[in-house]
């Protein structure tokens, strides 16, 4: 799948998943004083943002270190995002709440929320897939954490204006876009692989 600045964009925003990780972000800063719940987020978003951005620069010499082809690459993103998006659409019963009573640093809301496997995987395919446009991958990137940043500033408000039903039926849907997506991936990687049989 050839992908351009503005389906790259789109597809990292369906696996960052910024409305979805508002419940997962309320629950982790519920011990953090209000005033302090917007610095706390944008340096969590900015820890991703990091992350992912070194795992574009640096991770085909991870490729070619483990020795994994760009074919195998595409197969174990696409097998990533459709499971991904099996959660987004049928959603596990939720956990019980842990009660912290630190500031979150990096784990839960930096690593898995925002920079999670899939989001990794996905930024080492794109790169892999069209290395000449590594600039354009890192704005489709910046873009990505930026909306990420907005949205889990504004969540508190984003819950009270739409309610909780909205967010998870838009969850669902988002869910429904990214497993044909991850298809897309599977059967163009499967295509691949007969031609070189």
């Amino acid at each position: 799948m050839t992908y351009t600045f503005v389906s790259a964009t789109i597809l990292l925003l369906l696996i960052t998943d910024p409305l979805g990780n508002i419940p997962i972000f309320a629950n982790a800063l519920k011990s953090v004083p209000i005033a302090r719940r917007p610095r706390v987020i944008l340096r969590e978003v900015l820890i991703a943002f990091v992350l992912l951005l070194a795992f574009m620069f640096l991770g085909d010499g991870f490729l070619r270190v483990m020795n994994l082809s760009q074919l195998s690459l595409q197969l174990a993103g696409a097998v990533v995002l459709f499971l991904i998006a099996l959660r987004m659409v049928f959603p596990p019963p939720p956990a019980p709440a842990e009660e912290t009573t630190t500031e979150p640093l990096i784990v839960p809301l930096a690593v898995p929320a925002l920079a999670g496997p899939s989001a990794l995987a996905t930024v080492l395919l794109l790169v892999s897939q069209a290395p000449e446009r590594r600039w354009e991958w890192v704005a489709a990137l910046s873009v990505t954490m930026a909306v990420c940043a907005l949205v889990l500033v504004l969540a508190e408000r984003i819950q009270q204006w739409v309610g909780p039903r909205v967010l998870q039926a838009f969850e669902r849907l988002m869910g429904l876009v990214l497993v044909a997506v991850a298809v897309e991936m599977l059967l163009r990687a499967i295509k691949s692989l007969a031609q070189q049989l």
